[in-house]
């Protein structure tokens, strides 16, 4: 199935308002983001957003005030993501920072429990003497979940940025900014970004109560590298309040003062941490701690967080790692699997299962046929229960994957047993009997929503750069502005270059690194990630690409990420 490719040049912005010294491309880059005055660029904690506008996060705090004073038995419930696990940390962490004498949490398993807050979640966390609940990045679904946990006699908050479902559990507090009646200005916090919000309720709740005369009030801000990691790792838009706390958690890392456990898989991720950038956390530090839970159990990546040392930290950091490159060679077959089943599709939304498939990679399978037919995917793989598929989607602009689902459960009552989820990821469970019947019926949904225009995928361009921009300079203003991201990108710039000569580059040879001719520059390193199918041997190309530097042995050299190819383009 092929789709149609265009480049469109982002609309430029009114750049007067900001700073007349500031880098001439980061004026148009910003500009064209929106950023039209100095003030959305100072990137300080005291223009974060009061924590006051979040519906029910007082009656949080007085609760967890309460359980503090009380020394009551704190159960966090966790989830298996990368969001899930810093959200996990940030609590425990802080809730001990703040004089919680009993802190602990349990994770649910992927394949014998799946999402949320179920009963028997609830079962693991009374074997923990749970007194209180408090739920991390979930919970707002958990309607049977929170039914359990209040017959068992505990209390409940949930912490949660996920939709909400027509009926809302039972919990003693919801913090959530997506729920109906919150008057929250930012919809966008991942759940890590909730849970630090609690805790800044908390702790000025603590503070009126007089908590802090004959004590030192804690840091919060002590927290920020694990918010930053959740935050960018969730792929949540970077609306200002976003960028404030990443911009924040990046300073913090880079400065040295980053926990234990992020120094340890920078380690071994072989990453520098003065120069760390918010791409380092989505891309290097975001999947290995993914993969504890897409492949065995997310209490080992919890735990690497919650390391007090560099020396406790490491190994674990190791077992994350060699468990990313297990994910990665799984991955790689089960995308090739993807993209032939998909290859003989016509459907606008597309389902693919293979009984062979593992049901924690199979969004990443999801993501990869998306990204290359540019259509919402669902990738289906047998659940541990009998007879039964877990779907993980991915949706592309103009159709939201939850309410989609929505849609096809109101007129297919009983069709789709679970689901949940966001405008552009959810998941799903289903009879694999009826997997005909809903790949049918979610189809016929995608093609009411989406037009022939919204099958176009687009690729937005920050223009050309000028002969004398491509240079060092450039591109470390780059490299220090940002933090870039979901709804703040990358700058992607276009180009036509000569090629001089390429190669192969990685051990099956996926990657290709060309030398092109740039003018003033001469010949210039531009890598192309992934691409050995799209191999353009010589004469002139246009390009989409990310200005970079190459570091090798203390030195920079100015290298080019190359995103597309003309051949690629029309």
């Amino acid at each position: 199935m092929n789709h149609i490719l265009q480049l469109r040049c982002r609309r430029a912005g009114d750049a007067t308002r900001l700073p007349a010294d500031l880098h001439p491309v980061l004026r148009r880059i910003y500009a064209a983001r929106g950023v039209d005055g100095a003030e959305q660029l100072a990137l300080d904690l005291r223009h974060l957003l009061p924590p006051t506008a979040l519906l029910g996060i007082d009656t949080a705090a007085t609760l967890l005030a309460d359980a503090i004073a009380r020394q009551r038995r704190i159960i966090i419930a966790g989830d298996y993501d990368a969001d899930g696990a810093t959200a996990t940390a940030v609590a425990v962490l802080g809730l001990r920072a703040l004089g919680a004498s009993s802190v602990d949490y349990v994770v649910p398993n992927r394949f014998s429990m799946g999402y949320g807050l179920s009963p028997p979640l609830v079962q693991l966390a009374l074997a923990k003497r749970a007194e209180v609940l408090v739920t991390v990045d979930n919970g707002i679904a958990s309607v049977i979940g929170v039914e359990a946990a209040k017959a068992a006699g505990l209390q409940v908050v949930i912490t949660d940025h996920h939709l909400a479902g027509p009926l809302l559990p039972a919990a003693d507090a919801i913090v959530n900014p997506n729920q109906a009646g919150c008057n929250f200005p930012s919809k966008h916090l991942a759940g890590v970004g909730v849970m630090f919000y609690v805790l800044l309720a908390l702790r000025a709740r603590l503070r009126a109560d007089g908590t802090f005369i004959q004590k030192p009030e804690p840091n919060l801000a002590e927290l920020l590298d694990l918010v930053a990691l959740g935050t960018v790792a969730d792929v949540v838009r970077l609306d200002f309040n976003n960028r404030i706390l990443v911009a924040q958690g990046l300073a913090r890392i880079r400065a040295g003062r980053a926990h234990p456990g992020l120094q340890a898989l920078l380690q071994v991720g072989g990453r520098s941490v003065e120069r760390l950038s918010s791409a380092d956390l989505g891309f290097v530090l975001g999947p290995r701690l993914n993969a504890a839970g897409r492949l065995e159990d997310m209490t080992v990546g919890i735990e690497c967080l919650l390391a007090p040392s560099l020396e406790a930290a490491l190994p674990l950091a190791l077992q994350l790692d060699g468990l990313n490159r297990e994910r990665r060679g799984i991955e790689a077959q089960m995308r090739e699997e993807a993209l032939e089943l998909a290859a003989i599709s016509d459907a606008v939304g597309v389902c693919l299962f293979d009984p062979a498939w593992h049901e924690g990679v199979v969004g990443l399978a999801a993501s990869r046929v998306k990204d290359q037919l540019h259509r919402p995917v669902i990738a289906f793989a047998r659940a541990a229960e009998a007879g039964l598929l877990k779907g993980s989607g991915r949706s592309i602009a103009g159709l939201h994957l939850r309410d989609a689902l929505a849609a096809v459960d109101a007129v297919h009552p009983g069709l789709i047993l679970r689901f949940g989820g966001h405008a552009m990821a959810a998941g799903l469970s289903l009879e694999e009997a009826a997997l005909p019947d809903f790949a049918a019926a979610f189809d016929a949904r995608c093609r009411a929503l989406l037009d022939a225009a919204a099958l176009e995928q687009v690729i937005e361009t920050d223009g050309e750069l000028a002969a004398d921009e491509i240079n060092l300079d450039t591109a470390r203003e780059l490299e220090q502005a940002g933090p870039w991201g979901q709804g703040f990108p990358q700058p992607l710039f276009e180009g036509q270059f000569e090629v001089l000569d390429l190669r192969p580059l990685g051990a099956d040879g996926r990657h290709v690194r060309y030398r092109l001719q740039v003018p003033r520059l001469g010949a210039v390193t531009a890598l192309h990630f992934n691409a050995a199918e799209n191999i353009v041997s010589r004469g002139s190309i246009k390009v989409v690409y990310q200005l970079a530097i190459n570091r090798y042995r203390g030195t920079e050299s100015l290298e080019l990420r190359i995103e597309h190819l003309q051949q690629n383009l029309r």
